[in-house]
């Protein structure tokens, strides 16, 4: 059983890699993306502030501080979250904490800082999340959203985080 979740994890973190390599190294629009035309700088307002409706529950979690000064006080971590009909993923940056989220099941919608209009992901879609993004994450579906968010936090981040 344990090799089986081993090969689970490893097959997942493969995906959200190759979906990631694949968006940067393209530059083309992918389905969960801003739209063409509507991407701005402060393209939505703070939304949503406490969480509601959603499980966090986190997977693994890897303490880089022994591979070298460059991820000193980081940890590479793996969370599966699990947002209800009406749930919410409160507003949060992305400025000092890179993401990739795996859609599994379900849609949701992202409110996103540089898109003027919101986001719908469905099961399958890859986002990354970095640099000058703040968002927040709504389930307006009639189902739960389940997705698998990989990131790297600081220890600094760790003590602040709320979810």
């Amino acid at each position: 059983m344990k090799f089986e979740l081993n090969t689970k994890r490893l097959t997942l973190a493969a995906v959200l890699a190759l979906a990631s390599f694949t968006t940067i190294s393209t530059g083309q629009a992918y389905a969960g993306e801003c739209p063409a035309g509507q991407v701005a700088e402060n393209g939505m307002q703070p939304g949503e502030m406490m969480p509601k409706g959603v499980t966090d529950k986190l997977i693994s979690s890897i303490d880089l501080a022994s591979k070298g000064d460059a991820w000193k006080n980081s940890a590479l971590r793996m969370r599966k979250l699990v947002v209800q009909p009406g749930g919410v993923v409160p507003w949060h940056s992305h400025e000092t904490r890179p993401a990739n989220i795996l859609i599994v099941s379900g849609s949701i919608t992202e409110y996103r800082s540089t898109c003027k209009v919101p986001i719908e992901h469905k099961a399958g879609d890859v986002t990354a999340e970095f640099g000058m993004l703040s968002h927040w994450w709504k389930n307006n579906g009639s189902k739960p959203a389940v997705l698998y968010s990989a990131d790297i936090l600081t220890s600094e981040e760790q003590k602040n985080e709320s979810m």
